[in-house]
């Protein structure tokens, strides 16, 4: 086990495509992507995609904590600038070393 950094980001998802790029260039390149999420925010307001134009996304990614700085310097001004939620926090990644198909 060890520990590595977990990057999840709510945003609208015609940003998808920027969030994915910035990402990446910031070396985080694997990532999850759910469509169509809808919740209620810390700010107390809820969204109902029934009366929306576009989807929200809920982006997942993983790091190694050296790699989170350029990450948020990446994606801060693309929140910023088109909304969204972007949090951080410290998990630990279980890597498996033997082949299930070897068993």
């Amino acid at each position: 086990m060890h520990l590595v950094k977990k990057i999840e980001i709510i945003a609208n998802s015609f940003e998808l495509g920027k969030i994915l790029d910035r990402l990446d260039k910031s070396g985080v390149h694997g990532h999850i992507v759910i469509r169509n999420v809808a919740g209620k925010g810390l700010r107390g307001t809820a969204e109902d995609l029934d009366m929306t134009m576009l989807d929200n996304v809920y982006v997942i990614a993983f790091c190694m904590p050296e790699q989170i700085k350029p990450a948020i310097e990446n994606i801060r001004p693309l929140l910023n600038k088109f909304g969204g939620s972007c949090y951080i926090s410290d998990v630990m990644e279980i890597r498996s070393t033997k082949c299930v198909a070897s068993l």
